[in-house]
């Protein structure tokens, strides 16, 4: 008799376990049923690094199209953050420096829309959070262009900083001809309209590239 209650008890107790794991209900950690947002790298620049604002229109390029004559391009102020004596390269962009990647060209031609050989360019610029090397030589640097007048630049998109648009410094000299010096400005920046040295005869026209921006602007500079 004992053993046959015993037998009846060890049936009970294993129905309810059973009945136990037959109800229950896996759960799963947050981490696991979530993934996480993507995130999108920003700077300083007055547009996201994911998009930025182009202007293909090459029509607005001095001397474009087979025009015979153009303006000088507009003359810009210095500005407080000019070093002389930057070395001679075309390639400002280093590895690893944070920003939107820039290849900036086009060609210098003079008021009849010759091409100047040998004209120097002498490029300095903020990096993408707005802060310029005063100390060194980072974003800065000279080049003389080709028989063709044609230059290159590689560098990043400057950013901003407070009561400036973006913007590249520049001076151009034709060889034996008057120093000009100017800044070259950014299509669909916020900030351009609040900018007092903003002019929009300095727009680079640009577009979108697979590692980053193409930028186009000639000069028309005084060859005497």
């Amino acid at each position: 008799m004992k053993t046959r209650n015993s037998f009846i008890v060890i049936n009970i107790l294993c129905a309810i376990a059973l009945g136990a794991c037959s109800t229950a209900t896996p759960t799963v950690s947050p981490a696991e049923s979530t993934s996480p947002a993507p995130q999108t790298a920003t700077d300083n620049s007055g547009l996201s690094s994911n998009s930025q604002d182009t202007s293909t229109d090459t029509s607005s390029l001095a001397c474009n199209d087979g025009n015979k004559s153009a303006v000088l391009t507009p003359e810009e102020t210095e500005g407080p953050y000019f070093t002389a004596n930057s070395p001679e390269r075309d390639v400002l962009f280093e590895d690893g420096m944070n920003g939107i990647k820039l290849v900036l060209t086009g060609h210098v031609y003079n008021e009849n829309c010759q091409p100047v050989a040998n004209a120097l360019l002498d490029f300095w610029q903020a990096d993408a959070n707005g802060v310029y090397d005063n100390n060194g030589y980072t974003l800065r640097g000279h080049q003389y262009t080709d028989a063709n007048g044609y230059y290159e630049l590689t560098t990043v998109i400057p950013g901003i900083y407070p009561g400036r648009t973006e913007h590249i410094h520049v001076k151009v000299q034709a060889p034996n001809g008057k120093l000009i010096t100017s800044q070259l400005f950014f299509p669909g920046v916020s900030l351009n309209d609040s900018d007092g040295i903003f002019n929009e005869n300095l727009l680079i026209v640009l577009q979108e590239t697979s590692d980053g921006m193409q930028g186009q602007f000639n000069f028309v500079i005084p060859t005497q």
